[in-house]
């Protein structure tokens, strides 16, 4: 049975156009042709990337966040109360009124302590500036690295000027050893942050978060083996252009440089807009769609690749909304913040009601994805 599901997945009309088989993309001539084994490769560089990742943030990350006078607000801990915890744990982290008026009677506290010892049991679970920093800074690194690269990549390759040329010969278009490198690495990366996901920073588009990992893990993995290359080393490149500018925003915020942070976030938001919302649906969503239709009937590899391609675009639309939202704010003068974040609540707020209703006022950034705090001291 594993054999028919695995024939079949593998069946030259899922991938291929009409008339084509995997065997017309075996290596020959001295031509090398993307291959499904070459994805092997990418969980184990995922695992050295965690390895990477650990080390630079502890020896790179770490004394820039202190050179740059990245600093920790002291959070006054909850104290131990086990009735509170055990609530805590196993029925929420932000009690009703009426909870908080039994769990009041069950520990002998007032409903205000009771308040503000939940208050401060968030605050305990909430990440550390420094960790926002290092993972940041960490983004950051890659996504420029990746973009110089990706740019290397492309910019001398004729369908990065004439889109018509992405299908030049489709699917018998050997690969050379930049594009493979450079599939690997971003498949690998990729891969990585889908495996810290749980321990990185949660925001509250974690959802979309995992959504966008996940449908581009799917889409260089089959841009690969079903030789969507050239169209591939595009969407990459494109994407990295933005991502790069988030993170080192994101950096300038936590370090407290509110004039770069904004200035940063004003080109950003302009390099996503135009990006992911124009050049993305306009020109390559138009590649991808109309010019194949001119060489070979639709087939599933061609509907498979372009729905995903639609999930990203959706997820971009999202994220623009956010960015938008958030650059509205902030051209009208309201402080900004990143509306993915959870705000630290202070100890003079009044309850939920009062941290909900008007303590901070929001603040931008959106990251491919939204964005953060102009004023982190007191909000982030």
């Amino acid at each position: 049975m594993l054999q028919t599901l695995y024939d079949y997945f593998w069946w030259e009309r899922l991938w291929l156009p009409v008339n084509l088989t995997w065997a017309d993309l075996e290596d020959r001539d001295g031509r090398v042709y993307a291959k499904a084994s070459d994805l092997y490769i990418t969980l184990p560089l995922a695992l050295l990337f965690l390895i990477i990742r650990y080390f630079f943030e502890l020896y790179v990350a770490t004394p820039l966040a202190a050179l740059l006078n990245v600093k920790e607000k002291t959070r006054l801990r909850a104290s131990p109360n086990p009735t509170l915890e055990h609530f805590y744990l196993t029925s929420g982290k932000q009690p009703k009124q009426a909870e908080v008026e039994l769990l009041s009677r069950q520990s002998g506290l007032s409903g205000r302590q009771v308040e503000r010892w939940f208050r401060r049991r968030r605050n305990q679970d909430r990440p550390s500036l420094l960790k926002k920093f290092r993972e940041a800074s960490w983004r950051f690194t890659f996504y420029l690295i990746a973009f110089i690269a990706g740019m290397a990549v492309i910019i001398d390759k004729p369908w990065f000027y004439d889109m018509r040329k992405v299908w030049e010969g489709y699917p018998i278009q050997s690969t050379i050893p930049s594009q493979y490198w450079y599939y690997m690495i971003e498949l690998s990366f990729y891969w990585s942050l889908l495996f810290s996901i749980a321990s990185d920073v949660k925001r509250k588009d974690f959802k979309e978060q995992i959504i966008h990992h996940v449908a581009t893990i799917i889409l260089i993995s089959f841009s690969w083996f079903a030789n969507y290359v050239r169209a591939g080393t595009l969407i990459m490149a494109l994407h990295d252009s933005s991502d790069y500018l988030l993170e080192s925003a994101k950096m300038f915020n936590y370090a407290g440089w509110k004039n770069t942070c904004n200035n940063i976030f004003i080109i950003f938001a302009i390099v996503f807009i135009i990006t992911r919302l124009v050049i993305l649906p306009f020109w390559i969503l138009h590649c991808t769609l109309v010019y194949p239709l001119e060489l070979y009937p639709a087939f599933f590899g061609y509907y498979f690749f372009n729905f995903m391609m639609g999930v990203l675009q959706l997820l971009h639309i999202f994220w623009a909304y956010l960015i938008l939202r958030m650059a509205h704010k902030f051209i009208t003068g309201k402080l900004v913040e990143d509306e993915r974040s959870d705000r630290e609540e202070t100890e003079s707020s009044e309850g939920e009601e009062a941290a909900a209703g008007g303590g901070a006022k929001s603040r931008p950034l959106a990251n491919g994805h939204p964005i953060l705090s102009n004023n982190h001291r007191k909000n982030d």
